[in-house]
């Protein structure tokens, strides 16, 4: 994987774009309710206490020599507290705020309770032995030595590992007090993410990459912690080890978590207004005002369906989604009425749980609505209406805050759309006031997006796919207000109560039974030959969800319940 070769532009601190300015919400954070660690500004792991650095002193900006606007600027932790260690430096491209951070860490107090085992382990952390030079110069002249990056990975200790890469601006080796390698067993195993910087010299015929990276376990029962390093590499095959790793949260306590009445505060503080589009008639309702408008819970082999009480008390609870109960609309006039839910009793339901091995939350806002509308699909500048694909009772859609526990800061926005979905950072958001943001829900599908437009799920450079327009209206529900907290797990038992309705684990709308096929082949016989076969392979790859043929789950059985969000 490593090399030695050189990886270098001149100097010329005109060509380059300025530095990123470092990103801050439109509000100052708020004071939080007291609590145990929740925004202490550091975050207990067992044996090992982290600090996040979000403030950095530049080493070195490089760019492609065929694009200079292609930037990624290299730095390194600045205003590290007395007693806390570096374990690697940071970097991001030029073409957003600075808004990143690196983990720095310190050896925790070990309590007069230890046993001695735990008093005769080796320390948690040590200086490394020396450094790899991943990347260097092959020519040695000042000029090119002012404009090189160097590239080390710290070499550890037997039974240590290295947490991530350090950058120079010359050849010299850091020192080795500059970084500390972390014991093997307080660390976890690491994933490369978002390529980030991506470079062919072919005169020369060298690659670099740079890479974020994740822990590879994530999700609520995710031990990983990110630590905000990079990963490079000069190999263009796939890379199994990354010689570094992220950390690893052991303390069962997860003291960073906010308690409930910090739970509270952050959802009155950053909770988004969710936008339905102007024309939508498929609007969402709360769950009470569904079973009370006349939903109907059916099993298998009955043909009369049981009316729901208003806390759905009387759905079978637990399980396995095994085909055998489902609910639908009413049978009578209500069935109309129902479809189109009750936008005056609509909320979010709340589920928080520990993302990226504590040291953040996910506040994940589920929203319900009785029925989602048929698709439409464009082929170019023809918009197709179908009539019956993409319909489906009880459609669940939902997306996530991700909250910084060190501080409380709102860092990232998952937006869930059909069978996928996408981060966005804070600072791409839109916000209506304060630090709320928006969420736009787009025409009968329902899916979420940071910004009003016409989303293709498809093919964008051919222009075909299924639509998905958001756009702001008046049709609004305000989640800093409209919600309800339906599950915590970490706080314990019997802090949050699930609702009955939560723990329904069968589908919330019957198996339709029609040919989805016919409706797409009559679209494809529409089109130019030259076309057809493209189109029908786009087709192809939609997510089953699209298609509506079986009723959706609820939020329990959603992979993200307890799992990561897809992305």
């Amino acid at each position: 994987m490593f090399g030695c070769k050189c990886f270098y532009w001149k100097k010329l601190t005109n060509l380059f774009p300025p530095e990123p300015e470092p990103f801050s919400l439109p509000d100052p954070i708020p004071q939080w309710p007291p609590g145990e660690g929740f925004a202490s500004g550091k975050v207990s792991l067992g044996e090992i206490e982290v600090f996040k650095i979000n403030r950095f002193e530049f080493i070195w900006t490089c760019s492609l020599p065929e694009d200079k606007k292609k930037c990624v600027t290299f730095y390194k932790p600045a205003g590290i507290p007395d007693g806390f260690h570096s374990i690697g430096h940071y970097c991001q491209s030029n073409d957003k705020p600075l808004h990143g951070f690196v983990l720095v860490v310190r050896e925790a107090d070990m309590p007069e309770t230890a046993d001695v085992l735990e008093r005769v382990k080796s320390p948690a952390l040590s200086k490394p032995l020396d450094y790899t030079l991943v990347w260097s110069p092959d020519e040695g002249n000042e000029e090119i030595y002012g404009a090189c990056g160097y590239f080390w990975l710290p070499q550890p200790p037997e039974g240590y590992k290295a947490m991530g890469f350090l950058v120079t601006n010359k050849p010299d080796k850091p020192g080795l007090d500059e970084v500390r390698c972390v014991r093997a067993d307080l660390t976890d195993r690491c994933e490369t993410y978002t390529l980030i910087f991506n470079a062919i010299s072919t005169s020369l015929n060298l690659p670099f990459q740079v890479w974020t990276t994740r822990p590879h376990h994530r999700g609520m029962m995710g031990k990983g912690v990110s630590v905000g390093t990079f990963f490079c590499s000069n190999d263009f095959g796939i890379v199994k080890d990354l010689h570094i790793r992220c950390l690893k949260n052991l303390n069962p306590k997860l003291s960073g978590m906010p308690n409930l009445d910090q739970i509270h505060s952050l959802i009155n503080h950053y909770g988004p207004t969710v936008f339905f589009h102007p024309e939508e008639i498929y609007l969402p309702s709360s769950v009470s005002w569904f079973f009370k408008s006349g939903a109907l819970l059916y099993k298998t082999g009955i043909s009369v369906g049981e009316a729901l009480d208003g806390s759905g008390s009387n759905l079978p609870s637990g399980g396995t989604n095994d085909g055998q109960f489902w609910i639908d609309l009413p049978n009578d006039d209500q069935r109309e009425i129902t479809k189109h839910g009750n936008l005056e009793s609509a909320k979010l339901y709340v589920h928080v749980k520990p993302a990226l091995g504590g040291i953040f939350s996910d506040i994940a806002m589920w929203v319900f609505c009785p029925f989602n509308g048929p698709a439409t699909i464009k082929v170019g500048p023809m918009d197709i209406p179908l009539s019956k694909i993409g319909q489906h009772v009880g459609d669940w859609e939902h997306f996530t805050l991700r909250i910084c526990n060190f501080s409380g800061e709102l860092w990232s926005i998952y937006f869930s759309q059909h069978s996928g979905g996408k981060w966005v950072d804070a600072y791409d958001l839109e916000y209506i006031e304060g630090n709320r943001a928006i969420v736009y829900s787009s025409k009968n599908g329902h899916a979420s997006y940071p910004h009003p437009g016409t989303y293709l799920q498809g093919s964008d450079k051919l222009g075909v796919g299924i639509r998905n327009d958001a756009a702001c209206s008046n049709l609004s529900v305000d989640s800093s207000v409209h919600y309800e907290l339906v599950s915590a797990e970490y706080l314990g038992d019997g802090v949050v109560t699930e609702p009955c309705w939560l723990k329904f684990m069968r589908e919330w709308g019957p198996t339709i039974v029609y040919n989805s096929r016919t409706e797409l082949d009559k679209v494809i016989n529409l089109l130019p030959v030259m076309f057809k076969y493209s189109v029908e392979n786009i087709f192809s790859k939609f997510p089953v969800e699209l298609y509506g043929e079986e009723g959706p789950t609820g939020p329990k059985e959603k992979n993200n319940w307890v799992g990561d969000e897809r992305s």
